[in-house]
């Protein structure tokens, strides 16, 4: 019997509890900073309750939580680091899809292994650290052509990466064998080109590559019209969004925003890529609106880490 099935049955009679009860006492040395306002002690939200909705699948890891969103879709969620970054393995009849790979704290590649062993494609919704982490693992990786990806295709030092593994960034332990001390991010290539509005075939799912540029020059959404959902990245999730740093456009933003919001009608919820897994397609015509208040000057802010933070319902978007 093939890996896919056994697993299949081992989902079915696992038990479906929530295992975030590590302890949360830490001494902190660091803050979290330019990542908005009401950063401190940002586990104690956890565990997030929408979480509550989907079966947990239970594994040996101590890093990951792994949750089963759809029949085809299984969430590869990260608590314990500030992003709490979620990565997707989505599966065809032929084929699998591996949307984003982590911080590379934990082995992402064992867990994806224990899940699938379809031919496997790697697309990143952008190639911030966060979700590139893991790439250096897997040999058949996609992405768009732009000097961004590039650049960070060669990886990053330990020197650069080192902020996001410190003080406030991480609470509960990391995995056995990592080092702290020598956490970086591997370089990987790229092996297939892809443009706005390719698509893949997993068999069975159809999924169509969308560049939605702003938060990052390469940003990504992916959507799956049959099923009516749509995978939107770090361009939408229910917290601050980021469009303030270097790399981020916020002309380029709104007009990503307000293609989006046009997709409503075919879509009926999105899968963000930090915090919860399912929300619903009411955002894309939400963040529209917001990020029209902001070019329009119409929408008030605070001041955050020398940044603007524009509060919304639901969520907020941080400019320069």
């Amino acid at each position: 019997m093939q890996k896919s099935i056994l697993f299949l049955l081992f989902i079915l009679t696992a038990t479906f509890s929530c295992t975030n009860n590590i302890s949360q006492e830490k001494n902190a040395t660091e803050k979290v900073e330019n990542r908005g306002a009401n950063k401190e002690n940002w586990w104690d939200k956890l565990p997030r309750p929408e979480w509550k909705a989907f079966p947990q699948i239970q594994t040996n890891s101590n890093w990951f939580e792994i949750y089963q969103i759809t029949p085809n879709i299984i969430a590869i969620y990260e608590p314990g680091q500030f992003e709490e970054v979620i990565s997707y393995l989505i599966t065809g009849t032929d084929k699998a899809l591996l949307w984003d790979t982590g911080t590379g704290i934990g082995d992402i590649k064992q867990i994806v292994d224990q899940l699938t062993e379809l031919p496997l494609i790697v697309l990143n919704s952008h190639t911030h650290y966060d979700h590139v982490g893991g790439n250096y693992q897997f040999d058949n990786i996609y992405g768009v052509a732009t000097d961004f990806t590039k650049k960070n295709a060669e990886g990053r030092p330990h020197e650069i990466a080192k902020e996001f593994i410190t003080g406030d960034w991480i609470w509960k332990p990391t995995p056995a064998g990592f080092a702290n001390e020598t956490y970086e991010l591997k370089p990987f290539q790229i092996t297939k080109t892809i443009v706005h509005q390719d698509q893949i075939d997993l068999g069975g799912i159809t999924l169509e590559i969308l560049h939605t540029p702003g938060h990052a020059p390469d940003a990504l959404c992916l959507l799956d019209r049959a099923n009516r959902l749509l995978f939107t990245g770090d361009t939408f999730y229910p917290a601050p969004l980021y469009a303030h740093f270097d790399e981020s456009d916020v002309d380029q933003y709104v007009e990503s925003a307000n293609y989006l919001a046009k997709l409503i009608v075919d879509v009926d919820h999105i899968l963000p890529s930090h915090n919860i897994p399912w929300a619903s397609s009411d955002y894309l015509k939400k963040m529209a609106i917001a990020f029209q208040q902001i070019k329009r000057g119409k929408a008030k802010y605070t001041e955050t880490d020398g940044a603007k933070e524009y509060q919304f319902d639901g969520f907020s978007v941080i400019t320069k």
